[in-house]
């Protein structure tokens, strides 16, 4: 198969390009691969998990990193003395304090990976029925921030309504169960 490209060379690198325009597949040779953008193509090197990781974590992060002026010992956890350098080698964090030390630059990759960067977990069956109460009338409220804040007072006291007896409900509910 040619380069769509040049037309000339044999393609050897696929690009799959997806964008709010569509879908869009191209193969090329190995010099319009390079002229493409930020692929680095290396016949000599294998390519390794730990490669793509380093690229996921450090695409797009550079400039915001460089704002932030942080200085080197910012960049390393003061729990397991891991620095963010050994993190985008290995694409693992050291340890929970790596979180808060890491945390201006983990978070768009975080939200850029999973859509997000809080962590809902999973609700355990015993308690779900009570956790998951909580978690809505957390929603709820922030919704009803959000409608006061836009003067919806109309929406807002239904909202207000929904988070009482929800909460008068899980108040019961709690009840019946310590007795």
């Amino acid at each position: 198969m040619l380069c769509d490209d040049c037309k000339k060379n044999e393609a050897c690198v696929h690009i799959t390009q997806i964008s709010s325009d569509g879908k869009v597949d191209r193969n090329l040779c190995e010099d319009c691969a390079q002229k493409y953008g930020k692929i680095v193509f290396n016949p000599d090197k294998s390519f390794s998990v730990n490669d793509f990781l380093t690229g996921m974590f450090n695409s797009g992060l550079k400039p915001q990193i460089e704002d932030t002026k942080d200085t080197a010992q910012d960049f390393v956890c003061p729990n397991c003395g891991m620095t963010y350098r050994d993190f985008t080698h290995t694409g693992k964090i050291g340890c929970s304090v790596c979180y808060t030390k890491f945390g201006k630059r983990l978070e768009p990759l975080l939200r850029r990976i999973h859509g997000s960067s809080t962590h809902n977990g999973k609700i355990p069956k015993r308690s779900g029925g009570q956790l998951e109460v909580k978690h809505q009338i957390k929603r709820l409220r922030e919704t009803l921030q959000n409608h006061i804040a836009n003067e919806e007072y109309e929406e807002a006291a239904k909202l207000r309504d929904q988070i009482k007896d929800l909460e008068k409900a899980f108040n019961e509910e709690e009840q019946q169960e310590k007795n």
